[in-house]
């Protein structure tokens, strides 16, 4: 079923801050998050007639995929082209101190992400694996088993006890009271 713009308007409405701090958070920078997001929704409102999904699970999932692809293009070129706004006849302003801190809010600090890796580190790296394509890149179960060559059984098992033993350090006991004091 085809998106018209009114449900792309709802669509942008409940996912634009959700989906920046998703960009936000896997290019470590806030100007970035927000021309990928931009790139994102002009690409998906272009593309809105072919969405074939039902329902709000199924919009959301292509939006991401929407957002995935830009991301891939990101990384592979080392910078974010500017086509959507242009595409659009937009002008990018600069992003305030306020937005930016509130970006970076949103993605976590930088110093709980270091601190957070360095944890990561400390998982068998079955466990790191999974975690990166269940949790980091927000993958189904089923695409993680089929990536990773185990049964979605495993892979949902894998994740568990890889979130059982963060939770369990110390030193992230550690680094969730210092996010819930901020």
């Amino acid at each position: 079923m085809p998106l018209d713009a009114d449900d792309f308007a709802r669509l942008y409405d409940r996912h634009a801050g959700e989906l920046l701090a998703f960009l936000v958070r896997r290019t470590y920078d806030p100007d970035a998050g927000v021309d990928l997001l931009a790139e994102t929704f002009a690409a998906a409102f272009e593309d809105r007639a072919q969405f074939r999904g039902t329902g709000s699970d199924a919009a959301r999932a292509w939006l991401y995929g929407v957002a995935r692809h830009r991301l891939i293009d990101f990384v592979r070129r080392g910078h974010v082209e500017r086509r959507a706004l242009s595409r659009l006849g937009v002008e990018r302003r600069a992003l305030t101190d306020a937005e930016y801190d509130r970006i970076e809010d949103l993605a976590a600090s930088q110093t709980l992400r270091d601190q957070l890796a360095g944890q990561l580190e400390t998982l068998a790296v079955d466990q790191r694996d999974v975690l990166r394509l269940r949790i980091v890149e927000e993958r189904p179960y089923a695409e993680v088993a089929h990536m990773l060559g185990i049964s979605e059984q495993t892979a949902r098992a894998r994740t568990s006890r890889a979130l059982r033993a963060l939770r369990e350090s110390p030193t992230f006991a550690d680094l969730l009271e210092v996010t819930d004091h901020a």
